[in-house]
């Protein structure tokens, strides 16, 4: 179990990279719609090269991020019913989704798209549009993101198996991007306040608020 711990920290460890820097392509993306405006307007010129790359990027963006908001716990859930659960059969519902849901229909697209990616980069297939860019790079993340996903669907796997073993942590928190030494000067602060208010509770004066 502990071999398969290491290979589960692994993979968070590279989604985290990958969702860290997925902000600049949505950063890239703005810049370019917005030279794109001003030469429209100034030049009165486009191209639909520029229209393109813009959900080119945005594409490879929420796709390449999907490992990463499933490492943060951030993706939809319906918790109407599942928050009222214990926490063993919130886990156990996590697992029959991971096994039975997310790994099927990843290998699924994973089985699909990538001969068609194979097929458009052998054939250099061209963007329809006057101007346009080639296909391929924009079908390649498919496979790229749902590869990242299948990973984390595992890692998270992994978290929970060892958990019911007793061999984990609690896989069910939210992650925090804080440090170790960031959270202990954050509760030393809030203690700071609790004792302050304690203090001016007892003497009668009212706290000054600290940020």
């Amino acid at each position: 179990m502990q071999g398969l711990l290491k290979l589960s920290r692994a993979i968070d460890w590279l989604n985290a990279q990958v969702g860290k820097y997925a902000i600049w392509l949505i950063l890239a993306a703005t810049a370019i719609s917005a030279i794109n405006a001003i030469v429209r307007k100034v030049f009165n010129t486009s191209s639909n090269a520029f229209l393109e790359v813009q959900w080119y990027l945005f594409a490879w963006s929420f796709l390449i991020a999907a490992g990463y908001t499933l490492l943060h716990r951030e993706h939809v859930r319906i918790d109407v019913v599942n928050s009222r659960l214990s926490k063993r059969k919130q886990v156990w519902i996590d697992i029959i989704g991971f096994t039975c849901f997310l790994t099927p229909l990843c290998i699924t697209v994973l089985y699909l798209s990538t001969p068609v990616v194979l097929q458009m980069y052998n054939s250099g297939e061209m963007s329809g549009n006057s101007g346009g860019l080639i296909r391929w790079p924009v079908w390649a993340a498919l496979p790229v993101g749902f590869g990242l996903l299948l990973l984390q669907g595992w890692s998270e796997l992994i978290k929970r198996i060892a958990f019911l073993r007793g061999e984990g942590p609690d896989p069910m928190g939210r992650l925090t991007d804080k440090t170790a030494e960031a959270e202990l000067i954050e509760a030393l602060r809030l203690q700071a306040e609790v004792d302050a208010a304690k203090a001016a509770a007892a003497t009668g004066n009212a706290p000054k608020p600290q940020h």
